[in-house]
């Protein structure tokens, strides 16, 4: 997977913008005050989770060895591109709930209607217009993020290697304090 959504825990307010912003994004009218109205109601697909003293955005992880697509009877969960997002072809699905059963983190869902499966497509339609997935430009802290997985772990690697730099000066310090004392 080329890009996904990564959440900062420690920034989210369980404020469930995210949300509202991902039914009113998958919605027919895309506007809220019309969307309440709408039969059936528009359905989120991200779902703020509490753990602990936490709360934690979940959401479709669009995993590289995607287990619904592998168990999907009727190839309706499938990849535009090799590196692109999980996706649902509403008419193709027959809502066997199989994906349900096999989804990792319990985030597909099935449909307000009852006749298909629903998970984060992360904005898609969003996305070739050029903009974020909603949940991430509504998130008021940017507990959540559209990450390049290439830039994640770069960042993580710089991390990585400054607190090790870190932990190597304290150890100096300490011998040094150490010899000084002697």
């Amino acid at each position: 997977m080329g890009k996904g959504i990564m959440v900062d825990i420690e920034k989210c307010l369980a404020c469930k913008s995210c949300e509202i912003a991902c039914a009113v994004a998958h919605s027919m009218s895309k506007v809220l005050q019309e969307a309440t109205q709408e039969v059936p109601k528009p359905q989120r697909r991200v779902t703020v989770q509490a753990a602990g003293e936490f709360a934690v955005p979940l959401q479709c992880r669009h995993c590289e060895d995607a287990p619904c697509i592998a168990v999907c009877p009727t190839a309706a969960i499938y990849r535009e591109e090799a590196d692109g997002p999980v996706l649902i072809e509403q008419d193709r699905c027959i809502g066997c709930k199989y994906c349900l059963v096999v989804c990792p983190f319990g985030v597909i869902e099935v449909s307000r209607d009852g006749k298909a499966m629903v998970k984060c497509d992360l904005c898609i339609e969003r996305a070739k217009a050029g903009q974020e997935p909603a949940c991430v430009e509504a998130c008021p802290t940017g507990a959540l993020k559209l990450v390049d997985e290439k830039e994640l772990a770069a960042g993580k690697r710089q991390r990585a290697a400054q607190e090790l730099v870190l932990a190597t000066q304290k150890d100096k310090k300490k011998e040094k304090d150490k010899e000084s004392t002697r």
